[in-house]
């Protein structure tokens, strides 16, 4: 494995329960093989792979794990005979790496995969990214009527970056040794002074999971800046280090985490480590909707063009949603593509939900960062 490549079985990106903790995503993705995809062209479907073969690989960069990154390079390596170089573990701690190769015109990565905040605050900033429809040749792909909503989501108005698993998100997180599920029935129950010192929240002055739970915050009606400030007065511990968070929760250090990574989450419950995810629904403020890290880009002059047409086509068919999915306990916005192993259905995006992800909600940043600043100033 390539020393940039996530190892650690520290990562993940989302699924949990209330009142039980559910059967989790397998830590290998088991999905029956699909029939061979149909093209616009075959011919033009035909010269693609045959091309990809012999470029060899795809450099992919974003949030991974373990079993997604083997769930896909099995799957992709199989079908295609294209090895898969997943690089971890998120694509915002190549920001500066990237932007400075490209300045050097060096240009070493084929597909991105990851959540939308480094995409719209960095990747398209800095023009890195390609519209992705000129990509696009399965007729299974470019369907519309395969999308929930009757058409594939993108974030820009370029179409650069697609989301592809909108599902509603997890935000609380409990040791069930040190809490209850009944603890928690609105976010206002986190400002009881017994939870005061002993909340753990992800930074949300960094992109990540922290950010999107406070922009929610910011954006709901009920809870606003007032609920940030409120929130910080409980005096809880920072970090930036997603699987860090649930560590700490899990050997009992802190009885709460807030903003966490769903996914790292569950991974620990199906390796029994006593974590657990609030169901959203017995919340009175809901949560947001996120795709977590899944969100898939080209970027522009990739080293290996048709590899990574060929991978971005496989991982949008029923076929590559599914593995994506099943691997990390997602929800496809492809119609046809059943909720994966343990999925509670309380995941599918509900109609007006908060997004936490898009421009509209980024456009806020400044104003959510100058309220968490003031709140978390010297933490």
């Amino acid at each position: 494995m390539n020393w940039r490549t996530w190892s650690s079985p520290l990562f993940v990106f989302f699924l949990g329960a209330c009142t039980a903790v559910p059967a989790a995503p397998s830590s290998t993705a088991t999905v029956a093989p699909a029939a061979a995809p149909t093209a616009v062209s075959n011919a033009q479907w035909d010269s693609a792979v045959a091309a990809a073969k012999q470029e060899g690989k795809v450099v992919v960069l974003g949030t991974t794990t373990d079993a997604l990154t083997n769930a896909v390079a099995n799957a992709v390596q199989s079908k295609y005979g294209i090895s898969v170089e997943y690089v971890g573990p998120s694509s915002r701690e190549h920001i500066q790496q990237i932007q400075t190769e490209r300045q050097a015109n060096q240009f070493n990565w084929d597909v991105w995969v990851d959540g939308t905040t480094s995409a719209l605050t960095s990747y398209i900033p800095m023009n890195a990214l390609d519209p992705l429809p000129p990509e696009l040749i399965l007729d299974e792909v470019t369907n519309p009527s395969v999308w929930r909503g009757g058409a594939p989501e993108y974030l820009d108005d370029q179409k650069r970056v697609q989301v592809m698993t909108p599902f509603q998100r997890g935000t609380i997180y409990f040791n069930p040794s040190m809490a209850k599920t009944g603890d928690f029935t609105s976010y206002k129950d986190l400002l009881d002074p017994k939870w005061k010192g002993k909340l753990l929240i992800d930074d949300p002055r960094s992109p990540g999971p922290g950010f999107a739970t406070f922009t929610f915050f910011y954006l709901h009606p009920d809870l606003g800046p007032d609920f940030i400030r409120r929130l910080a007065q409980q005096e809880p511990q920072v970090s930036r280090d997603w699987g860090q968070e649930v560590d700490m929760l899990g050997q009992g250090r802190v009885p709460v985490l807030i903003g966490g990574v769903d996914a790292i989450v569950e991974q620990r419950m199906t390796q029994g480590v006593p974590v657990a995810i609030v169901d959203p629904h017995s919340l009175k403020e809901g949560s947001d909707v996120s795709p977590a890290n899944g969100a898939l880009a080209v970027f522009n002059r990739p080293p290996h063009p048709n590899a990574a047409k060929v991978f971005i086509n496989w991982l949008l068919s029923k076929e590559g949603q599914a593995v994506f999915t099943s691997a990390q306990g997602y929800v496809s916005s492809r119609l046809d593509v059943p909720l994966p192993a343990g999925a509670e259905p309380w995941r599918v995006p509900l109609a007006g939900a908060i997004k936490s992800y898009n421009k509209q909600a980024l456009d806020n940043r400044d104003a959510v960062l100058a309220v968490v600043n003031e709140a978390l100033a010297g933490r």
